[in-house]
């Protein structure tokens, strides 16, 4: 449910900055060093494949002065640890107040007063206030309630392949990928069928960064305007219709004091925009990691019972949600030797986490026997997605459904042709072009060996089967197999 730019290597042979000297002042302290000029975290090659930056970056160090496009410049955590510690690291805080002047300037993308009406949701609060908010959802994404709904969930994935399994060809986005999550949180949450068909996918697009001198800052605040009387309709109909759903408890919350207008609004927008648009980016992900390593989507395919752990795997390797929001330390503090001035943003690279050779052995191989597998892509501490059970159940049918009815499965275009959202905080492709092998035989509902959860003798560690001839996606790329790295993401 969380919500979401790499170097452009055109502008110098290597995207870092030069290495600081890190001289420091008169008391020698290395907190008080001279900050290095920032990496930028943008520009097209850096969002097609971040890794080797982030690997550079984890090697000098745990802590990096870093800029974003809106021109933020931001404090970076690569390793794994140091992302771990950041992460329960109770001096930090989320609350937007503790923003500074520098960081406010240009930061808040949101004009207002939609970025106080919109912007108290759980990922900006701090406990008390955090832990009264997230008490309100947690059942409603309970492990148990996920595992009841899974046949309907399925039933879901099925009429959206029903519509074009047997075309051949597809956009995985455009036909699956887009919709798959947002039926399903239609159904966790209770949003009702008449505001579903209501919902407009482009105003998710809200949380991507759109300044105010941005050609597109029209657009951008129209979407904002349509967005919010959307919430404000939805919460006039719960209020008339109410159920014994989630959204009709926090409006409920609202009228019994729980929550302020303000708070009410923000978690709606935080779970239509956060609810889905991250696991359509993470199955997206997922599908172009498995393009890349056919001997993994073969052995997927053939032998089902390996989802739970390959889709573990799958989230380590390149998770969607690339960077956490922001952190604040409330006066000047120290992490990790660096010294942090107070109401800077510090951030936390999951994804560079993910790869640090110093908790994975072989980081960059794409390994489904990977055990114990202890990814951030959730997130850690108190602010772990709430809706982790959920996501995870999502990845596991929308992969098994597609693997199974859509035979074959290879890239359409070359990966260099794929367009990867522009999000600061995401990873995800626009558009994924795909063939497949149609086949009425394969249009069965009922998946074969779904919700195992054993281990199988698959061959993932056996020598990988040659690409489909004229695959565009592995030309010229070596495929890993298990225990070997293969082509980062």
């Amino acid at each position: 449910m969380n919500p979401i730019d790499s170097p452009s290597a055109a502008d110098s042979p290597s995207p870092l900055a030069p290495p600081s000297t890190n001289s420091s002042t008169d008391t020698g302290n290395p907190a008080d060093a001279i900050p290095p000029e920032p990496v930028e975290l943008y520009g097209t090659d850096y969002k097609r494949d971040p890794y080797p930056l982030y690997a550079e970056l984890r090697d000098r160090g745990p802590v990096h002065r870093v800029r974003f496009p809106s021109g933020v410049c931001a404090w970076l955590v690569t390793g794994y640890d140091a992302a771990q510690q950041a992460l329960t690291d109770p001096r930090l805080g989320k609350h937007h107040s503790r923003g500074n002047a520098a960081w406010r300037a240009r930061a808040s993308i949101m004009p207002e007063p939609q970025h106080s009406q919109l912007q108290v949701h759980l990922l900006h609060q701090d406990p008390p206030r955090h832990t009264a908010m997230r008490r309100m959802i947690t059942d409603a994404f309970a492990p148990q309630r996920v595992e009841a709904l899974r046949p309907r969930f399925q039933e879901m994935a099925d009429a959206l392949l029903d519509r074009f399994a047997d075309a051949g060809r597809a956009d995985l986005v455009a036909e699956f990928a887009a919709h798959f999550p947002f039926r399903v949180l239609a159904e966790v949450i209770g949003l009702p069928e008449e505001f579903a068909v209501r919902f407009d996918r482009d105003w998710g697009k809200v949380v991507q960064p759109v300044g105010p001198a941005d050609p597109a800052r029209p657009a951008y605040e129209a979407r904002l305007r349509g967005l919010q009387q959307y919430i404000a309709d939805l919460v006039v109909h719960k209020r008339r219709a109410p159920g014994a759903d989630l959204l009709s408890r926090l409006v409920a919350g609202r009228d019994a004091g729980e929550l302020t207008q303000e708070e009410l609004d923000s978690m709606i927008f935080q779970l239509l925009v956060a609810g889905q648009e991250p696991v359509t980016n993470q199955i997206t992900t997922a599908l172009v990691t498995l393009l890349r390593h056919p001997a993994h989507l073969a052995a997927l395919a053939a032998h089902p019972e390996l989802l739970p752990r390959a889709v573990e795997e799958l989230l380590r390797h390149d998770a969607a949600f690339e960077l956490t929001t922001w952190r604040f330390f409330a006066e000047d503090s120290e992490l990790h030797g660096t010294r942090i001035p107070a109401g800077d943003s510090v951030i936390v690279s999951l994804c560079a986490a993910n790869r640090d050779p110093r908790r994975f052995a072989d980081a960059d191989a794409l390994d489904f026997d990977r055990s114990p597998n202890p990814h951030l892509a959730f997130g850690h501490g108190i602010h772990f997605c709430p809706g982790a059970a959920l996501a995870r159940a999502e990845l596991q049918i929308a992969l098994g459904t597609l693997l199974r009815r859509l035979p074959d499965l290879r890239p359409a275009v070359p990966e260099e042709e794929l367009s990867w959202i522009p999000a600061v905080l995401a990873r995800g492709v626009n558009h994924l072009p795909v063939t497949y092998t149609p086949h009425a035989s394969h249009a069965s509902h009922t998946p074969e060996g779904a919700g195992a959860h054993g281990r199988s003798s698959a061959p993932i560690g056996a020598a990988p089967q040659p690409a489909a001839p004229g695959c565009p996606m592995t030309a010229a790329r070596t495929t890993g197999t298990t225990g070997t790295p293969g082509a980062a993401c």
